[in-house]
């Protein structure tokens, strides 16, 4: 990847002022207090992206940004729940939460007293694609320097202590009971499970009350060992500190990350070849519904008239069609809506709702018809005008503080996109057209070919 600079630099002075104000007044503030600033701060229109491989093999994107004494950094490796097994469902997701909770000879209680002293926030991220942590310090060298050194030991050196896992193995397995009552939870897992079949992405989350039950601090460490590799990880940082500054960051975050060898290839995700209803009696007042099939992968050449087409259909509020049709016009839902949610591979292409029983199939209907006549005219040239306004107007508030920037930093760099993403983001927004919208939905949506899940459907039709 080329190590091309985006072009458009963010405005300066509100920012340095807000900066110089704080080293005026010479007092050390929270995290909490420069994130309260940042939201004051002017709207970035666009980022000076710097890419590089550092020594330990960790693909790393930086942005220097002297605005604020702040530093925000996120390390991500290919260790989501789409590496869990069926026999370990929920290994993935109980591994990266473990880190934070005993490492480099601290306790979980001495790690959240070292942050909270130098009002640090570190979190865990994890979805079915990536697991890492999330970092925000002041970057004046004390409050950095502590809190990266915290994070350093909590991503190289866990210790996963026993008791520690005994104990959050009951709160999750208490937490997955719950879940299990809980209608949306249920469709969620009944909708995954049946458009992804076998493949790994239908593992979700936090596993399986057997699964979790079963696994021992040796399944978490052959976890860890297999799939936290410095050469998978990715770095992404984005504040107050220089380019020397941020390498030695990212060496010092990967060096002592494990060795393991290069990541197993994933089976392709396998596409529908016919619809199927899947109806769940619950004693919910409402009917949850979700329809959908695999849709597209991270970096497919129609992910931006997807996109924009589907805010049009279903992505837009009370701009889209499923929303009119379903609650403006006949008042069977209160919300509806739709979405394609890219993954390393196809990840799900979504409809859902909420209805009466007694509205259920009515509301089902019209969001098939709905659907069905989308893909086959597309939307309108004053839809489509409206959804590109809408989307090219709101771009900025999307990169508008160092965390939103971040956030990007690290899907550019996990899921291979150019550099120049953020740069290129309003520019192929408004290049799509009615005609391409169309043919990618034609492409990528099969309304004969999707599944549909009704957690609490209507009595007399589930007989």
């Amino acid at each position: 990847m080329r190590n091309k600079a985006l072009t458009i630099k963010p405005e300066m002075g509100l920012a340095m002022t807000m900066k110089q104000v704080c080293q005026t007044l010479g007092k050390q503030f929270s995290v909490g207090v420069f994130a309260l600033l940042l939201t004051a701060a002017p709207v970035y229109a666009g980022v000076k992206i710097q890419h590089w491989q550092a020594k330990s093999g960790a693909k790393v994107l930086f942005v220097e940004n002297h605005d604020l004494p702040m530093l925000d950094v996120a390390v991500d490796v290919d260790a989501g729940s789409r590496r869990d097994t069926p026999e370990k469902a929920g290994r993935a997701a109980l591994t990266v939460h473990l880190l934070q909770l005993g490492a480099g000879g601290m306790n979980d209680d001495e790690i959240a007293r070292k942050l909270a002293d130098i009002g640090a926030e570190m979190g865990e991220s994890f979805d079915p694609d990536r697991a890492g942590y999330r970092l925000r310090t002041l970057s004046s060298p004390r409050e950095r320097d502590q809190a990266l050194d915290i994070l350093a030991k909590v991503l190289q050196q866990p210790s996963f202590p026993e008791t520690v896992l005994t104990r959050e193995k009951a709160r999750t397995i208490a937490g997955l009971k719950e879940a299990e009552t809980r209608p949306e939870n249920i469709a969620e897992k009944a909708f995954f499970k049946a458009i992804y079949g076998n493949h790994p992405y239908a593992l979700l989350g936090n596993g399986e009350v057997r699964t979790v039950s079963k696994l021992t601090r040796q399944d978490l460490i052959d976890f860890y060992e297999a799939h936290y590799a410095a050469s998978g990880a990715v770095v992404s940082l984005i504040g107050d500190v220089t380019r020397a500054q941020a390498e030695a960051i990212a060496e010092q975050l990967t060096a002592k990350l494990p060795r393991a060898q290069p990541q197993a290839a994933l089976p392709p995700v396998v596409p529908l070849t016919q619809a199927s209803t899947l109806r769940i009696p619950h004693p919910a007042t409402q009917t949850h519904i979700l329809i959908g099939a695999p849709g597209i992968a991270r970096g497919d050449p129609d992910y931006f008239t997807l996109y924009v087409g589907n805010y049009v259909l279903g992505g837009g509020g009370f701009d889209s069609r499923i929303l009119t049709e379903i609650r403006e016009k006949r008042g069977l839902a209160y919300s509806a809506y739709s979405y394609f949610i890219p993954f390393k591979q196809p990840g799900p292409f979504q409809i859902g709702m909420q209805t009466k029983k007694q509205d259920a199939d009515t509301a089902l209907q019209v969001a098939r018809e709905t659907l069905a006549t989308f893909i086959k005219t597309g939307p309108t040239d004053a839809e489509l005008d409206q959804a590109k306004n809408n989307i090219i107007l709101g771009f900025p508030l999307r990169i508008d503080t160092n965390r939103k920037i971040l956030d990007y930093l690290a899907v550019i760099g996990f899921y291979d996109l150019p550099l120049t993403y953020l740069d290129d983001f309003t520019r192929n927004v408004d290049h799509v057209t009615v005609q391409q919208v169309r043919a990618a939905f034609q492409r990528h949506v099969d309304p004969d070919k999707m599944v549909t899940v009704m957690v609490g459907a209507p009595e007399a039709a589930a007989k």
